[in-house]
């Protein structure tokens, strides 16, 4: 036989075994993998090499034939595309879907809401209670919590109202710290935003200030019509020289011994955060303010108004004085 002869055959040969080896990988690739579980979350560490991310693979119950799924993730030329994160995958799943969703990044996406109005603790007591996280906060002060997420010293050395209210993505398994640290961060963005197109001649002389003013008035009322007009009348007052008289302030102050219905005695009782008592600001934020509210502390309506009271249907009745004032009250409080 001529080498001729020998060599046609031969790669003929090869031929049809390489054919029958790409049919192989291509059947391997779009048969479902015997999962350890109907759905499997597994997490894979950042900057894992192909042959890491079987074994982490497998090693959470999926699977997955290691020569063969780096063959396929080279021949696509998806070596270094690979992303980590928390992926889920189901009864069903084939190796060719397992790598397209990690060619993807299509991680399990968690969430952590923070709400306005809220205060710290409110904020602190949900975050821990969220069982994605990791909760590397456990066991520490509040301000060992500034700390860890490198906040300078507050002017109180309080963590209220420095955290700004949002939805928050993650990672599962993130540390609770992360979720932290990007609380603060936007909530100084949007106020570093919002003290710089600040309304000329306002009654306070920082950002802090600013900030405890927004968390009053995102207690004192959730419409967002009423929001300038409280800012309103809690800036006259302050020019004024006149206490705020700002229920949700004395509430904050009475902390655990609030029952749910403010009596004359509380009001009565002096503390750091009467209002109707102290004149000014109370020392620090009482909840955590929105947007919306921090926008009504830099730019408040243009009125002259000293006096709000509820309606009972969210909105509230403004005055310029007093008589009218109290007209107000004896119809929306006293029912006359």
């Amino acid at each position: 036989m001529s080498l001729l002869k020998k060599c046609l055959i031969a790669g003929a040969a090869l031929a049809v075994l390489g054919a029958g080896a790409v049919a192989g990988v291509w059947y391997w690739a779009t048969a479902p993998v015997p999962l350890a579980s109907a759905q499997l979350d597994v997490t894979i560490k950042p900057r894992s090499t192909v042959r890491s991310v079987t074994a982490q693979l497998q090693s959470g119950g999926v699977p997955i034939q290691t020569e063969l799924f780096v063959l396929m993730t080279r021949a696509l030329g998806l070596q270094s595309k690979l992303k980590s994160g928390n992926y889920e995958f189901k009864l069903g799943v084939t190796p060719y879907e397992v790598l397209q969703k990690m060619a993807l990044g299509d991680v399990n996406e968690y969430v952590a809401t923070i709400i306005e109005g809220w205060t710290f603790k409110r904020m602190r007591a949900e975050l821990d209670a969220n069982p994605a996280l990791h909760h590397d906060t456990a066991g520490m002060t509040d301000a060992q919590i500034l700390a860890a997420i490198g906040v300078p010293a507050a002017p109180t050395g309080n963590a209220e109202g420095l955290f700004f209210p949002d939805t928050y993505l993650f990672d599962k398994d993130t540390s609770d710290l992360d979720v932290y640290r990007r609380a603060y961060r936007l909530m100084n963005t949007r106020l570093t935003d919002a003290w710089a197109a600040r309304a000329p001649g306002l009654p306070f002389r920082s950002p802090y200030e600013a900030l405890t003013l927004a968390s009053l008035i995102e207690k004192e009322t959730g419409r967002a019509d009423d929001r300038p007009l409280v800012a309103a009348v809690f800036a006259n007052r302050l020019r004024a020289g006149m206490p705020l008289q700002t229920d949700p302030a004395v509430i904050y102050g009475l902390g655990e011994r609030y029952g749910g219905r403010l009596h004359k005695r509380d009001l009565q009782t002096d503390s750091l955060y009467n209002t109707y008592l102290r004149p000014g600001l109370p020392p620090t934020p009482i909840s955590l303010p929105g947007a919306a509210s921090l926008q009504a502390a830099m730019n408040p309506a243009s009125t002259t108004a000293l006096y709000f009271v509820a309606r009972g249907d969210g909105s509230s009745v403004f005055s310029d004085n007093l008589v009218d004032h109290n007209k107000a009250v004896d119809k929306y409080i006293r029912g006359q």
